[in-house]
């Protein structure tokens, strides 16, 4: 099964509280932090919700 590396690239200050909540759900604190999260919809929902702060990588096994 794919996975997906999502990479905090902006800042939240100044994002909604709605947002910054998904970003921590995403596992990203820091700025150029980044996880791997298994590719599903659950996730692809939550990414879409920020997609202005994240960038998003397939990762193939």
């Amino acid at each position: 099964m794919a996975e997906l590396k999502v990479t905090l690239v902006k800042s939240t200050i100044g994002a909604i509280p709605k947002h910054k909540k998904t970003v921590a759900a995403l596992g990203l604190h820091k700025l150029n932090s980044s996880n791997t999260l298994p590719d599903n919809a659950a996730t692809k929902g939550m990414i879409a919700q920020v997609k202005h702060l994240v960038k998003v990588e397939e990762i193939q096994d």
